[in-house]
């Protein structure tokens, strides 16, 4: 009998720390702890009388709650969290140093108002102020905005 109500909170205590830390919300694990400790306590107050019972709740009750400090500590959260420093950037030079405002080049898609072009034989993103502008146009680089250079056609024929 003991060993089967062991068992039970044995198993509604693993239940309850992988729906405390893996698994937070009204989850299968939750209601499969919930089932197993009350079921625990129940079998203990029915084949074991009052005492037994009791101390069988005080016994799973004692444990809950040290169960949940350790698992909230903020020590034990430590232990999850990423602590490498990501250092790489998307774009690892700036725009400006590396293509000069006058450049020319040739869109690759159309500018609408934003698309990718070429020039001096690198691809870049791209965006147009004034209007679209269509593929395998002439553009000459007028500024920048943040990652993007800005264009304007050159020969709007």
């Amino acid at each position: 009998m003991m060993l089967w109500i062991s068992l039970l909170i044995l198993l509604g205590l693993i239940l309850f720390v992988v729906e405390l830390v893996l698994l937070p919300g009204i989850t299968i694990a939750a209601i499969g702890a919930f089932a197993s400790l009350v079921g625990a306590v129940a079998w203990a107050f029915v084949e074991g009388g009052a005492t037994m019972g009791f101390i069988v709740l005080g016994i799973v009750a004692f444990l809950l709650i040290v169960l949940t400090i350790l698992c909230l500590r903020p020590r034990t959260w430590n232990r999850f969290a990423l602590k490498t420093n990501i250092e790489s950037q998307v774009q690892p030079e700036k725009i400006e140093r590396q293509v000069e405002v006058g450049a020319q080049g040739i869109t690759l898609t159309r500018l609408a108002p934003m698309g990718k072009v070429q020039i001096e034989g690198q691809i870049y993103e791209a965006k147009s102020l004034d209007s679209y502008i269509d593929p395998r146009q002439k553009v000459v680089v007028i500024g920048y905005d943040n990652a993007n250079i800005i264009v304007r056609i050159t020969d709007p024929a």
